[in-house]
């Protein structure tokens, strides 16, 4: 089967699949989700076609800047990190330790100190 043949299989369900939906009922798809779809393996190229996308959209007289924001998915923290946190935490707990939220707040930032002794050095 030769690319051609397989880009034929898309169809409406294909884009409706991936779609996404936000609270305020606009219709939306994420780049890297498209690119998998597309067959794309890298980025940098599916960026290209992301810039020609947005290039046709200006020259179409629409604004590219509201139909193709930068959006940034976040990711869930590994596990790990959690685990870790939670054993310091009793680790801190079991041995009679100051938790981190119950530390004593400075006067000064390190910034601040930071700025002073670079004062003192430069004098």
């Amino acid at each position: 089967m030769n690319k051609l043949e397989v880009k034929e299989e898309y169809s409406n369900q294909t884009f409706e699949d991936i779609k996404h939906v936000d609270e305020f009922g606009n219709e939306y798809w994420y780049a890297r989700e498209i690119m998998k779809v597309l067959e794309y393996s890298k980025w940098e190229n599916f960026e290209k076609v992301i810039a020609k996308a947005k290039e046709a959209c200006e020259n179409s007289g629409m604004s590219a800047f509201e139909h193709f924001p930068d959006v940034r998915k976040t990711i869930k923290m590994p596990k790990t990190h959690y685990n870790v946190g939670k054993s310091i935490r009793e680790t801190i707990k079991k041995i009679g330790g100051t938790m981190p939220e119950d530390l004593p707040t400075p006067e000064k930032s390190l910034k601040e100190l930071e700025k002073g002794n670079n004062k003192l050095i430069t004098k």
